[in-house]
């Protein structure tokens, strides 16, 4: 590369948790700049969440936190063109792109969900992902199975 890496920016933790994995959450629900909007769909969410789970000792951020642990994938698989052939090779991912990715695909299939307001969608895909089941579970279920299948190709790693 030509140019120096861009330095880490710094994100700031949430108002009402002051947690940095909330912000992140919201830098990625948030449209056109509209952050107000974006935290009081996250926030709505997880009161939603918080009374359609009435007998889990958890906190609503906790049932949050462990919904995006369960669907965050472990590996990946990357196109790797070897002669002629394109492979796709299975590859470790980074413990941030691990995050980024689950944070996406928890919302994706929250939008793609039938229902009426977004924090309806979102708090539905929590509970999804909270109790294994859902879009975003399935996602990373067919990643880590594509890497499984491809694992013989694991050799031509980069």
């Amino acid at each position: 590369m030509r140019k120096a890496k861009p330095k880490k920016r710094i994100v700031l933790p949430d108002p009402v948790f002051g947690d940095t994995r909330v912000t992140k959450f919201v830098n990625h629900l948030m449209y056109d700049g509209k952050k107000t909007t974006a935290y009081h769909i996250f926030y709505s969410a997880l009161e939603t969440v918080k009374s359609k789970l009435p007998n889990e000792e958890k906190s609503a951020l906790d049932i949050w936190k462990k919904a995006l642990e369960n669907i965050t994938p472990q590996v990946e698989v990357k196109s790797r063109r070897v002669g002629g052939a394109t492979f796709q090779v299975p590859t470790e991912i980074r413990p941030d792109r691990k995050e980024s990715i689950s944070m996406k695909n928890l919302i994706n299939f929250a939008r793609k969900r039938g229902g009426k307001t977004m924090s309806d969608k979102l708090a539905a895909e929590i509970v999804d992902a909270f109790n294994e089941t859902g879009g975003a579970f399935k996602r990373k279920e067919d990643m880590h199975r594509m890497a499984e299948a491809n694992r013989a190709f694991a050799h031509f790693r980069f």
